[in-house]
């Protein structure tokens, strides 16, 4: 008699195992040791792009600080070529005939290039006399910083403010102007201080007067900053027009854009120095009333603008840019004033 039991066979009264096959419970540790592997294969991956970002992050990096440096030494060539162009300048500026090429460069801030052998670079000069002088800002060359203000985007309220501002700034009162401000106005507000009462010592100083954006100082993509416009160091509150921009001439009081155009043209025609009587036969009936407002006297006083750029290029975002402002101190000496690098430098 056979009986099961179970997985036990008995027959005729004794126990039998019974043989054959039996289920196994899945193996946890291999499965354990696949997801390791899974993790660590992953951590390695991220390991090695990590390093192959930091790397090329590194070699990017050497790259564009070399190509800056290069920049840079270009910039710093065309700064010593400039000075010599303002000395070259000044021995030739009475000279009545001078041949093709050699002839020197303005001082109006016309651009200029240069080539070297890895590169080129961009300069301009500008003679300071040329400029409006904040440190010497009267109630009569403001009109011709309002002017400009205007011209250059600033509504004309903000314009009153910033003109009566500066010379709140400097004068050595407490008097508020019409549209100024004195320290009633800068010690009320988050970070307060007081008015200088003193001249400026640098332009960006102008940030801190009422109504002076950063955009006002700088400029943008569509229109030049006051910065490129105004000095601290001529010696009069007049312009000089055989060294002013156009855009200064424009701001003059009784201006026309015809006399700009033929100021303009006409120191392109002849590179030398004009007096009050020849540039009165240039803008003719105008004169009178512009002629208290304008100057012919150079200064000894330049600001220098270069670009360097391994290729040549009018857009400054791809090179290195300086800016210096010299004064000439005898036939060989010169002496800088005010110097930045990296710099905020006007387009061409």
């Amino acid at each position: 008699m056979v009986k099961r039991l179970g997985q036990i066979t008995k027959i005729n009264g004794r126990n039998i195992p019974q043989r054959g096959f039996q289920n196994k419970a899945p193996n946890r540790e291999s499965g354990i040791a696949l997801l390791i592997v899974l993790w660590v294969t992953a951590l390695v991956i991220a390991i090695a792009l990590s390093f192959s970002v930091m790397a090329r992050t590194e070699i990017f990096s050497t790259i564009t600080f070399k190509e800056q440096m290069i920049n840079k030494y270009l910039a710093e060539a065309g700064m010593q070529r400039a000075i010599m162009e303002i000395f070259y300048r000044n021995t030739n500026k009475n000279t009545q005939i001078t041949f093709e090429g050699e002839e020197p460069y303005l001082v109006d801030g016309t651009f200029y290039y240069g080539e070297m052998s890895n590169g080129y670079y961009k300069i301009s000069i500008n003679d300071e006399s040329g400029k409006i002088n904040i440190n010497a800002l009267t109630d009569v060359s403001g009109l011709i910083l309002n002017n400009l203000l205007v011209n250059l985007g600033t509504e004309k309220k903000t314009a009153d403010t910033i003109v009566d501002s500066i010379l709140d700034w400097r004068d050595a009162d407490n008097l508020t102007r019409l549209s100024g401000a004195e320290d009633d106005y800068y010690m009320s507000l988050q970070n307060p201080y007081k008015a200088k009462n003193a001249n400026f010592d640098n332009p960006e100083e102008l940030l801190l007067i009422k109504g002076v954006t950063h955009e006002i100082l700088y400029g943008n993509e569509e229109r030049p900053g006051l910065i490129n416009f105004i000095t601290l160091y001529s010696s009069t509150d007049k312009i000089n027009i055989n060294t002013a921009s156009p855009e200064v001439l424009n701001s003059i009081p009784f201006m026309s854009d015809s006399d700009v155009e033929q100021i303009i043209n006409y120191r392109k025609a002849d590179n030398t120095k004009k007096d009050g009587t020849t540039i009165q036969t240039v803008i003719a009936g105008d004169y009178a009333k512009i002629s208290q407002y304008i100057s012919t006297s150079d200064s000894n006083v330049y600001t220098i603008e270069v670009l360097g750029c391994k290729e040549k290029s009018d857009n400054n975002t791809k090179g290195y840019p300086i800016k210096s402002v010299i004064i000439i101190e005898g036939n060989d000496r010169y002496r800088v004033l005010y110097y930045q690098s990296p710099a905020n430098i006007k387009k061409s």
